[in-house]
């Protein structure tokens, strides 16, 4: 008993002390697994993902993946030190990348490597909807939600272990099993993921300003996306994803306060 409580003791410790400040929140994340291991980890997944896919260089689309991204990543730079985090992007290796797949898809590494299918341009439909969705994807990375999904995994997965090792009835620890399974879904990953994607859309949409395309162009992003599916989607609390129409309605509110935000870089025009 006293060694469980040890355990447990030091787990709770560990994950105390194993902590990251959001700089766009101020608020204390989860950091388990610390970026020192988690970039270079993911440099290399990146960098193996590009050797097995079809990355399209030379083209139009692809420089406008890699401008609209450069672009994106100096209006995150200026933000954060405007506002007192100099230093914050040293160690990231940006990198953007068309890959031809009929995916509607991007995403962002943590540390900045970022990669667009070409299955989502023509539902980004210009280069405003396109920075929508780099703004979005790099505000990932920026604020280490992929480092605090692996920590919300470890601790999943460490409570699990914790209970089936605490529960010596076996017909106790099936029903455990169960009802945390579901449990730890429904009432924990899933609403940490839905605000993981909220935050990335208020942060994405402030980095689009800033970078000088025009905000609203967020909201009709997500109208197309809506039209796409039909208005087909799972119950929002049994998703990933804050519902479509949840989405537009938050970016249709920040946009004006994008465009605030953007004056104070000296941004008063914005493209479309």
């Amino acid at each position: 008993m006293k060694l469980k409580s040890t355990f447990i003791l030091f787990g709770i410790a560990a994950i105390c002390i194993a902590c990251a400040t959001n700089p766009f929140t101020g608020k204390k994340t989860m950091a388990l697994v610390p970026n020192s291991q988690l970039f270079p980890m993911a440099f290399a997944q990146y960098d193996q993902f590009l050797t097995e896919n079809k990355v399209i260089t030379g083209t139009k689309d692809a420089e406008m993946i890699k401008r609209v991204g450069q672009k994106i990543a100096v209006a995150a730079e200026r933000w954060l030190n405007a506002n007192g985090h100099q230093g914050y992007l040293k160690d990231y290796k940006w990198e953007y990348n068309l890959v031809e797949d009929k995916t509607v898809n991007a995403w962002c590494m943590p540390g900045g490597k970022i990669v667009f299918y070409t299955g989502i341009l023509p539902i980004a439909e210009n280069e405003a909807g396109v920075a929508a969705i780099m703004g979005h994807e790099v505000a990932h990375a920026l604020a280490n939600h992929g480092q605090q999904r692996m920590s919300a995994g470890y601790l999943q997965a460490g409570i699990a272990i914790a209970g089936n090792v605490a529960i010596k009835d076996e017909q106790s620890r099936n029903a455990f099993n169960q009802y945390y399974g579901v449990g730890s879904q429904v009432l924990g990953i899933l609403p940490f993921s839905r605000s993981h994607e909220t935050e990335s859309d208020n942060i994405g949409i402030y980095l689009m300003a800033i970078a000088g395309y025009e905000p609203t162009e967020a909201a009709e992003l997500w109208k197309r996306m809506k039209a796409r599916s039909g208005g087909q989607s799972p119950p929002e609390f049994l998703s990933t994803h804050p519902s479509n129409d949840t989405r537009i309605n938050h970016l249709t509110h920040w946009a004006p306060k994008a465009r605030a935000e953007a004056a104070k870089f000296g941004v008063t025009t914005f493209r479309k």
